[in-house]
């Protein structure tokens, strides 16, 4: 099994899909009310669907999108006008990790997770 995809989502689809292309997710899908982005390494994708409310919370869920240059791009999301709710910080599950919200106030964490994103040294054998 591969995970095709996940769907969060949108209230303001527009400023969402923005968001996401800021971080630098390529737009393949866009209409009224859905978009779907291919990452720009692997084979994952990620989209939106149009809401007309905000949603209450996102409080069960939060997207994780990994970058091996990860303080640089921070800086450079910060250059285009992001902020962070955490800037980069190293985990006691070895991963650095900056968070912040997209549009509609899901959470979304960049993150470097290296050899330790799918082996850490607790990993299931």
């Amino acid at each position: 099994m591969n995970l095709n995809q996940v769907t969060v989502s949108a209230h303001d689809l527009v400023a969402s899909v923005e968001f996401y292309q800021t971080l630098g997710l390529i737009l393949i899908v866009d209409t009224p009310h859905y978009a779907r982005f291919e990452c720009p390494q692997g084979s994952a994708t990620f989209s939106l669907s149009k809401v007309d409310q905000k949603p209450e919370t996102s409080a069960g869920f939060t997207v994780y999108f990994e970058s091996e240059k990860l303080d640089d791009e921070v800086v450079r999301l910060q250059d285009e006008g992001l902020e962070f709710t955490q800037l980069p910080k190293d985990e006691s599950w070895l991963w650095r990790e900056a968070r912040l919200l997209d549009p509609s106030g899901n959470k979304v964490c960049l993150f470097f997770g290296g050899e330790n994103r799918k082996n850490p040294p607790w990993r299931v054998n």
